[in-house]
């Protein structure tokens, strides 16, 4: 017979929950799992190597700490498994139940082996040597190789089975969320519920952008505007200093067909319905998420409360972490984020002038289709271009976030990795988003006009909008950019990972049977090893997996919301990509890689805040891509004030008629500024015709260029559009905000309830 000491709260614990607290408490047995983490490193015979003494230091200080180290050898690699000790876990229990951080209504669900797991990672990261190292500086010197966590084989096949497959893909609305959490964490577990909420949202989006693009075709051939450009007969000015000739309106016939698809009054209740959507999709997640973390007894749980319990618990004598605020520290970031900024800016520009370049030579070719359609050819070269840069910038941004989250000096690791978040997705933002803001609110508009074009360098002129508008530019933008990164960076985040698995199979040794050594390795040793091996051969991961995730599905959101006037299709786009990337996702992270460590939470945390940011923008940018970059207001404007039917006289004709004629200017060759920008053989048709004047898209004066009144009309309805527009949708979204709580009524009761019963119970 032991005795208990009716002092000691873990004791005491125990027997209230009915246990024998001298005894395997009962989470413990429910685990098929021997080994909590196992650590892996090259083996070193030397006894006075520098990396010999440092890891036999460390396997010493865990041992110290009462943790189970099991020392395996095979193939010139040392295998340690570690096993936390039941006072350990003990501890943890006891202090979640004295910190109120979960309700204790059903102390098992609050305590899973995944909480296990995450108990011993935060011990050995936190276990430091008589040098003063830690784990990671030991991984990062190579003392150690890996550090890892172990799959669970069962819960895994489990997974693989219901979810982590293809036979799963269509499954959208049952994911096994509740077993993920249990397997993967909190965390994780949100990341899926999240992105299974937002593609269930995207269903109704991607439906009303098939009903805008729809209508766009229902009136393709019977739209004036079409037909205006493709049986016309306008000459239009040259669109380079060199080898470009005069052209007719009606060579673009096609390109006016598509501008109709994507700009026309269906355009504008869209982007609105988008807008208010974006609200409606956060309001409805808060709802979504707080079922399921009232569910998970964590929504009273604390960030900073977990934090001082681990740190209890890997050492009862720790101080805490106080916070600190250095405002020289936070001005140096601040202008350093600024210079990134800039360079990105800088990045962009380089990326116009590499465009205009693009055209100025493809309209030099000697290829007559190259000529023909060397602006379009620019843009989609532009496009690519941009992609690419994307991709090179993701890794730079990465390494200058991480930098500057070091400069920091955060006080916890979930700090960093809020800091990095914001850091991280506003460079990504200026990055994928700037070529964007160019094409949509200053192509076209600040290049000037015969006689007075603006220069790069006083030697190449800037690009010039299509006559039928510049959204079809920023539309060509748009999806070469979307389609590209979500088709690329799909295939790649699989095949790479899977390629790499394969690789390391082929080449790692087969298992033989190991002999009995004097006891040193038995049949419950070989068997560890096998799963360690498992484990140790898939791909590698770390604390920044997730958020690759959230990044790319954040952007995506970008995508989908900030520029969708321009773009209808995109929610459709997103919603096909994201069924195809949950699935993706599982299976790389259940079959492919290491198990992540799981880690406890109750929002996805500062990605909403960005998301409500994101929300805001796409407001002003919608309002304004209407407003600047379409020609729904030059068309409102036409219809009522200077077309036929302004006077109401005229019955028989479309109200449209002469649109396209009313929004060029003329240039004459006998201007003397006019000479000095078009050649005299620049002013012949390719028939070798003479013409004495051209065409070019603006509200400008035929005898002295300047503006017409017809321009400041424009103007300021457009103007007047933005505000109204964004002023009609912010009184929407907040009307949305107000009438949808945050929280469901079911789950406010059941959290006063279980108030209400702890407070009897106390």
């Amino acid at each position: 017979m032991f005795s208990i000491d009716q002092e000691d709260p873990i004791a005491l614990l125990e027997l209230e929950n009915g246990n024998d607290p001298l005894l395997p408490s009962q989470y413990d047995s429910q685990s098929s799992q021997s080994y909590d983490y196992v650590l892996v490193a090259d083996i070193i015979r030397e006894t006075n190597d520098q990396a010999f003494k440092k890891q036999d230091a460390f396997i010493r200080n865990l041992k110290q700490k009462n943790i189970k180290v099991t020392k395996i050898e095979h193939t010139e690699k040392v295998f340690y498994g570690i096993c936390a000790p039941e006072e350990i876990l003990a501890k943890y229990k006891y202090l979640l139940k004295v910190s109120d951080a979960c309700h204790w209504s059903g102390e098992q669900s609050c305590f899973s082996y995944s909480t296990r797991i995450r108990i011993v990672h935060f011990v050995i990261q936190n276990t430091f040597i008589g040098t003063g190292e830690n784990l990671e500086d030991l991984l990062a010197q190579g003392v150690f190789e890996s550090v890892f966590c172990l799959h669970e084989e069962n819960k895994q096949k489990k997974l693989k089975s219901n979810w982590a497959s293809w036979s799963a893909m269509f499954t959208l609305f049952k994911q096994p969320i509740s077993e993920v959490k249990d397997y993967f964490g909190e965390k994780v577990a949100l990341y899926y519920l999240w992105l299974g909420w937002y593609t269930r949202m995207l269903i109704p989006a991607a439906f009303i952008g098939i009903v805008v693009f729809l209508y766009g075709i229902a009136f393709f051939n019977t739209s004036p505007l079409i037909k205006e450009v493709c049986h016309s007969n306008i000459i239009m000015c040259p669109r380079c200093d060199k080898r470009c000739h005069v052209w007719n309106l009606s060579d673009t016939c096609t390109y006016a067909k598509v501008s109709q698809l994507f700009d026309n009054e269906g355009t504008v209740a869209f982007a609105m319905f988008m807008a208010i959507w974006a609200t409606l999709f956060l309001e409805l997640w808060k709802r979504h998420r707080a079922v399921y973390v009232s569910k998970w007894n964590v929504y009273d749980w604390c960030e900073e409360e977990e934090e001082l319990i681990l740190e209890i618990v890997n050492d009862p004598q720790c101080k805490p972490k106080v916070f600190r605020h250095s405002f020289l520290r936070t001005t140096m970031v601040l202008l350093l984020v600024t210079l990134v900024l800039v360079v990105i800016i800088g990045l962009t520009q380089a990326l116009v002038i590499c465009r205009i370049l693009a055209g100025i030579v493809l309209s030099e070719s000697d290829w007559h289709f190259m000529r023909e359609h060397a602006t379009t050819i620019a843009m989609l070269t532009g496009a690519v271009l941009h992609y690419i840069t994307i991709q090179v910038m993701t890794r730079v941004n990465r390494f200058v976030a991480l930098k500057l989250c070091l400069l920091e000096k955060t006080r916890s690791m979930a700090a960093t990795e809020r800091n990095f978040t914001v850091k991280m997705f506003t460079f990504q933002f200026f990055t994928v988003f700037s070529s964007l803001f160019y094409v949509a609110f200053f192509l076209g508009r600040v290049n000037g006009y015969p006689g007075n074009y603006i220069r790069i360098g006083g030697k190449w002129r800037l690009e010039e909008c299509h006559p039928s508008g510049c959204l079809t530019d920023l539309f060509i933008q748009m999806s070469v950019i979307l389609l590209l990164k979500q088709t690329i960076n799909n295939i790649l985040e699989f095949a790479v990972p899977w390629l790499k698995l394969c690789f390391k199979r082929l080449k790692a040794d087969k298992i033989e049977e190991c002999p009995d050594n004097g006891g040193n390795i038995n049949s419950c040793d070989h068997s560890n090893l096998r799963n360690w091996l498992d484990n140790y051969h898939l791909n590698d991961v770390n604390c920044f997996s997730l958020f690759n995730e959230f990044l790319e599905m954040v952007i995506q959101f970008s995508f989908t919301t900030i520029f969708v006037a321009a773009f209808p299709l995109a929610p459709l786009l997103a919603l096909i990509n994201n069924i195809f990337e949950i699935r993706l996702d599982a299976i790389k992270m259940v079959s492919l890689e290491r198990r992540l460590v799981p880690n406890k939470t109750n929002d996805i945390g500062v990605w909403t805040r960005i998301l409500e940011v994101i929300g805001v923008m796409a407001v002003i940018a919608n309002g304004l891509v209407i407003g600047i970059t379409s020609d729904f207001i030059p068309r409102l404007v036409y219809r009522y004030y200077y077309g036929p039917c302004a006077n109401g006289t005229i019955a028989n004709l479309d109200c449209m008629t002469g649109y396209i004629n009313g929004t060029l200017a003329t240039a004459y060759m006998s201007d003397v500024n006019v000479q000095k920008d078009f050649l005299i053989n620049q002013m012949t048709t390719e028939n070798g015709i003479n013409v004495t004047h051209c065409s070019y898209r603006d509200y400008r004066n035929d005898v002295d260029q300047n503006l017409t009144p017809q321009f400041w009309l424009i103007l300021a309805f457009r103007f007047a559009f933005v505000i109204l527009f964004e002023h009609v949708v912010v009184l929407c979204k907040f009307v949305a905000a107000w009438f949808i709580p945050d929280n469901p009524i079911k789950v406010k009761n059941n959290r006063l309830k279980d108030k209400f019963m702890r407070l009897k119970r106390k």
